[in-house]
């Protein structure tokens, strides 16, 4: 037996199964290869359409509503379509199927968070009618259709795949690719500077009936005078401060400057008001803030005959009286119809007229009490009790104000009955 050439052999025999593997192994690794480079390519492709399609949902958004917040806007499709095809995608414009109106690509519509009966996701929607933000819950606005609240755009390499490295050797010489975005309009939440207008937070325990923000009812910042009720829940003064704002809450000096910065129109606040951050307030009286504030509402008011109409911050008081600092939970409009500035026991100063909005009230009856059952009585002015409003000096006497408002802040802010001024993506 010749076991040299056995062995020859079965060396031979295992060198080219050896290069055959080796072959199999060489072809796998740059089939890997290149499908890697491929999918790599693929998703910087899909990426860039991504973009396009989250620029061009929030440009939409935003122009979502009228400066004034009273009707849809139809050319917020306009702005998305324009903000889309300004995009690239490998340096070729992105494609986007729409010829008008809210159909195809780029559409206004309802989204819901799924809150009740109706499913997460975005419905579209054509309707301009604005719907009414008060006297409703978040689980009804939620659930409702006609509540436009959102812009979805989806961006495509349709016109022009994006084509491939290497998979054409596998017959795939390019691929459609398309991404979808959807903006949200929310409710005010984290404020812009100057979107407030005094150095005033309004607790939101004040202005919500059973959780609903509602305007059938007006309310009394009297900081807590009534010794048989401490808690108020009413409002307090605050400096806007949001670094370290619960090691002493505000003082004078800054609400003063503050209340004069907001009576020069522009807005109260320099900084942003973070939403769900502690900020800097003070529950108690500022004698000379509200000296300076009274002057500021006489002029504003044209001799305290009109509404003098505020965008404030809200706050979360908790169930106590404001303290030292309290959580910012978004904005409200509110109505000042009266300021009591001093002692009065006789009623000698109750009002005689006021206009707020389209309400109008006239009394010139000489005896001031009857004058101010009166005008509690016409604007349902409540103290925290539900009982009417008491001449009670010094304090302020609002309305939570039921019209559209122009939007202001970030959105994610409980809804006090105003829309957000930015957007953000939900999908």
């Amino acid at each position: 037996m010749d076991i040299g050439n056995g062995m020859h052999r079965y060396r031979k025999n295992s060198r080219g199964t050896t290069l055959i593997i080796v072959a199999l192994v060489l072809f796998a690794l740059l089939a890997f290869i290149a499908l890697s480079i491929d999918l790599g390519h693929l998703f910087v492709a899909r990426n860039e359409l991504q973009n396009a399609a989250d620029a061009a949902a929030l440009a939409g958004a935003q122009d979502l509503y009228n400066d004034g917040g009273t009707e849809v806007n139809t050319g917020a499709n306009l702005t998305a379509y324009n903000v889309a095809v300004a995009n690239k995608s490998e340096k070729v414009p992105v494609d986007v199927n729409w010829a008008g109106g809210n159909d195809g690509d780029i559409q206004r519509g309802h989204w819901s968070f799924g809150l009740t009966t109706l499913s997460r996701g975005f419905y579209p929607n054509a309707s301009t009618a604005p719907v009414d933000l008060w006297d409703v819950t978040t689980e009804e606005l939620d659930a409702d259709v006609d509540f436009i609240n959102a812009v979805r755009v989806v961006s495509r390499r349709q016109a022009t795949p994006v084509a491939s490295f290497f998979a054409r050797i596998f017959g795939h010489a390019s691929f459609e690719l398309s991404a979808d975005a959807v903006a949200y309009l929310g409710f005010a939440g984290t404020l812009l500077p100057h979107d407030v207008d005094q150095p005033i937070a309004i607790c939101k325990q004040s202005i919500l009936i059973d959780g609903v923000y509602s305007c059938n009812m007006g309310r009394m910042i009297n900081s807590g005078q009534d010794p048989n009720n401490p808690d108020h829940n009413t409002g307090g003064w605050t400096s806007f401060n949001q670094v370290n704002p619960c090691t002493g809450g505000t003082n004078a000096r800054e609400v003063k400057a503050l209340v004069d910065y907001g009576c020069e129109g522009g807005g109260a606040n320099d900084l942003p008001i973070i939403l769900g951050e502690d900020m800097a307030t003070q529950g108690g009286q500022i004698s000379s803030a509200f000296a300076r504030l009274v002057k500021c509402w006489e002029s504003k008011s044209e001799g305290k005959t009109k509404a003098w109409q505020l965008t404030l911050p809200v706050i979360d008081c908790d169930g106590n009286n404001v303290g030292t600092c309290e959580e910012a939970r978004g904005a409200v409009t509110i109505d000042i119809v009266w300021i009591c500035d001093k002692t009065d026991p006789h009623y000698k100063n109750a009002p005689t007229h006021m206009e707020c909005g389209p309400l109008l009230w006239d009394n010139d009856n000489p005896d001031g009490s009857a004058r101010w059952n009166s005008f509690v009585s016409f604007f349902n002015l409540q103290d925290v009790n539900g009982n009417p409003a008491p001449y009670d000096a010094p304090s302020i006497y609002f309305l939570p104000d039921c019209t559209p408002h122009i939007p202001a802040g970030v959105s994610g802010g409980e809804n006090f009955g105003i829309l957000a001024k930015i957007p953000v993506l939900v999908e």
